[in-house]
């Protein structure tokens, strides 16, 4: 019996292969067995620290060991990935795994939910699920499209024989919806490396009509004083400054070494629980509930996604440090949208974010932080909406 909005549009020219998780026993049975067997650090002065300023301490890593090992149960996470329709797509010799909920409306606007790191298709269940609770596959407005990146969780890749960049993300992406009968137009949505990868979509390909992101890397825009920003604004910078100094030195490891760090995070899951987790911790406003950091973990670990997935940081060395999202190649001449949350690495003024695309949509919001879909799916969920209907109908009404 197929799941509810389970029905590609018959304009499809994917070949789609309906997917289902199914973790094997024995996978899970030499997770466990590496948890009990991995040796923590002794006792130092830094993990000892418990508002973590040097990274996690040693009694927050033995806490949620014991969790992963008594209370935590991978298979009520394998049962709520399951209820939601889940295909997978080859694309360029890729297999491209996707969640997604699709509308029986002739109208309904095609959306791309795009992920980055340390994410997973698993930041955007929340806003699906209250998608799915508001509507009927017969009213939904939206087709909802949630792709794993090349070399993330159930996607296959990136490819060994070549290198493989955000442009390249964004074109099988583009490709994707297309195939899946999405050809005359779609909105893309993302944040961390999903908002680069939407901004390739907005700026490259015909077919991403409009571009909404919750995160923008940039520079200061040439020639512009801090004289007009206010207090608040300052502090947005300074944070990501702050952020830039003493908390980017995982993403010089990515783009670097990753091929060293990619080797020592597949040998110990309490290993990867430490370089995760930390960002799940520093990177959000309210604290996420150990399950939920506990569940990305164990995906990325069952699925060995983390060697596979940080190859998008080797783009940002040698330097510049910050991303030039400053050039005018990668303004956005389409709709472009922003969501802004006070605890985002990078929350830079709006006057910043403007120079950077056709900005007619700005939201700010009281809470929430990096993992927007996450940690405040009501509030991104209601931008997008917002979003899509005012730019969507003169979109269509220009074709």
């Amino acid at each position: 019996m197929s799941l509810p909005f389970s029905t590609p549009l018959s304009t499809s020219t994917a070949f789609l292969t309906p997917f289902k998780v199914a973790i094997t026993e024995d996978k899970l049975v030499e997770l466990e067995t590496l948890i009990k067997l991995a040796k923590l650090a002794p006792p130092t002065y830094e993990n000892s620290q418990t508002d973590r300023r040097y990274g996690v301490t040693t009694d927050w890593l033995v806490t949620m060991r014991d969790q992963w090992l008594r209370t935590y149960h991978w298979k009520s996470s394998e049962d709520r990935i399951n209820s939601f329709p889940q295909y997978t797509a080859e694309v360029e010799g890729l297999t491209i795994h996707f969640v997604g909920l699709f509308s029986e409306r002739k109208d309904a606007v095609p959306l791309l939910l795009v992920h980055g790191w340390p994410g997973s298709f698993l930041e955007f269940l929340p806003i699906l699920q209250k998608f799915r609770e508001e509507y009927t596959p017969e009213t939904l407005p939206y087709h909802l499209i949630v792709p794993s990146l090349p070399g993330y969780a159930f996607s296959s890749g990136p490819p060994l024989d070549r290198n493989f960049r955000t442009d390249d993300i964004a074109r099988v992406l583009d490709q994707l919806m297309k195939d899946l009968g999405f050809e005359s137009g779609y909105v893309a949505q993302g944040g961390d490396i999903g908002s680069r990868i939407v901004r390739h979509l907005g700026v490259d390909h015909e077919s991403c009509k409009a571009v909404h992101v919750n995160v923008v890397f940039m520079r200061k825009p040439d020639g512009m004083t801090d004289d007009h920003l206010n207090a608040f604004e300052i502090e947005g910078i300074e944070k990501m400054m702050k952020f830039m100094t003493m908390g980017a030195g995982y993403a010089i490891e990515h783009g670097t070494r990753p091929s060293t760090i990619g080797h020592v995070l597949s040998s110990s899951p309490m290993a990867l629980l430490a370089w995760i987790g930390e960002k799940f911790l520093e990177w959000v406003d309210d604290p996420l509930a150990p399950e939920e950091i506990l569940e990305s973990v164990t995906l990325y670990w069952l699925t060995e996604t983390f060697p596979r997935a940080i190859y998008t940081y080797r783009q940002n060395y040698p330097a510049p440090p910050l991303p030039a999202t400053n050039d005018p190649r990668w303004y956005i001449h389409k709709p472009f949208g922003f969501s802004s949350f006070p605890m985002e690495l990078a929350r830079l003024p709006r006057s910043w974010i403007e120079t950077t695309g056709d900005l007619v949509f700005w939201e700010e919001h009281p809470k929430g932080g990096h993992f927007a879909a996450l940690e405040q799916p009501d509030e991104l969920k209601a931008d997008l909406v917002k979003f899509v209907d005012q730019v969507w109908p003169g979109i269509i009404g220009a074709e």
